[in-house]
C-alpha cells in the first residue's frame, strides 16, 4: 500500500518567464487574463458584494489543445502574478489498483490545497476525468466511484482548478458542465510563430545572415515548445563550436529533430 505520509503526486510549478513570453492568439490570451481577474477580485465580490450566495465556490477551467501550446506556462503565470502556489498533480500517481486508496490520495491533496490556497493544475486530465466506463465488473464500478468522488471535491473547491487535456472530446460531459470556462490553446499561426522565434533567441547572439525568421515562421508550423528546443539546440551547437553566430544548418537540423519526435519527416 502507498505510504500517504511520504506520498506526494503534486509538484510545485514555477516559472521565471513573464506575461510577454506567453504568446497566444488574442482570444485565448483574453480568456486566460479573465482567470487572472477572478484570482485578483473573487474575495471582494464574494465578501463585499456577497456574490457567494448565488455562485458556486471556486473557479474551474479546462485548458485544451496540442502539447507545447502554452497550457502549463499559462497556469504558472497565473500563480506567479496572483501570488498563489501552483501545484501540478500527476494523476497517474494517484490512480491506485487498491480499492479505496485513490480517494485517500485525492483527499490528502485537496485538504492541503484548501488550507494553503493552492492553484491545482491537473495535467493530462483524461486519466481520471475521461468518459465513464460501462459497469461490467467490480473494477469498473469502483473506477466510476472514484470519478464521482473527484467531481464532488472539485465542485466544492474554493480556489482555482485548472485541468489540461490534449483532446476536449475525451472528457466526460458530466464534468465539463461543471466548468466556469473552457479555453482552447490552438497551434500558433504565422504571427504567433514569428513572435516566438523573435522572443526566444538570445539577444546577444547573432544569426547567420541567411536566416530569415519570417521564412521560418511561414514554412514550419511548429509549437512554442518546439521553438524553445530548436533555439536551445542551435545555441548549444554555436557555443560548442566557439561561435557567437547561430548557423542556419544547425537551426534546420534542430527543426528536423522536432519533426522526428512527432514521427514526421521533413525536407529542409
Amino acid at each position: 500500500m502507498t505510504d500517504l505520509n511520504s506520498f506526494h503526486p503534486e509538484q510545485l510549478t514555477e516559472t521565471k518567464l513573464t506575461w510577454k513570453d506567453l504568446i497566444l492568439n488574442k482570444k485565448t490570451l483574453n480568456s486566460v487574463k479573465e482567470i487572472e481577474v477572478w484570482l485578483n477580485y473573487n474575495k471582494t465580490i464574494n465578501g463585499e458584494w456577497n456574490i457567494k450566495n448565488i455562485s458556486k465556490p471556486g473557479y474551474k477551467v479546462l485548458f485544451h489543445g496540442p502539447s507545447g501550446t502554452g497550457k502549463t506556462l499559462a497556469a504558472s503565470l497565473l500563480g506567479k502574478y496572483s501570488k498563489h502556489h501552483v501545484y501540478r498533480v500527476d494523476l497517474s500517481l494517484i490512480v491506485s489498483k487498491y480499492i479505496g486508496e485513490t480517494e485517500k490520495n485525492l483527499s490528502k491533496i485537496f485538504d492541503n490545497a484548501i488550507s494553503k490556497g493552492w492553484i491545482l493544475f491537473f495535467d493530462e486530465a483524461d486519466a481520471l476525468f475521461g468518459k465513464r466506463t460501462k459497469v461490467r465488473d467490480a473494477h469498473d464500478r469502483y473506477a466510476n466511484q472514484e470519478i464521482s468522488y473527484l467531481l464532488q471535491r472539485i465542485e466544492a473547491y474554493p480556489g482555482l482548478i485548472i485541468l489540461s487535456s490534449n483532446f476536449k472530446s475525451n472528457l466526460d460531459p458530466s464534468f465539463t458542465r461543471r466548468l466556469q470556462s473552457v479555453v482552447e490553446f490552438k497551434l500558433p499561426g504565422f504571427k504567433e510563430r514569428l513572435a516566438l522565434w523573435k522572443n526566444y533567441f538570445p539577444k546577444n547572439i547573432a544569426l547567420q545572415k541567411t536566416i530569415t525568421l519570417e521564412k521560418l515562421a511561414e514554412k514550419y508550423p511548429v509549437t512554442g515548445a518546439n521553438i524553445v528546443n530548436v533555439v536551445r539546440y542551435s545555441s548549444l551547437k554555436a557555443m560548442s563550436d566557439n561561435n557567437k553566430t547561430i548557423q542556419k544548418s544547425d537551426l534546420l537540423r534542430g527543426i528536423k529533430q522536432e519533426y522526428k519526435k512527432k514521427g514526421k519527416d521533413i525536407n529542409l
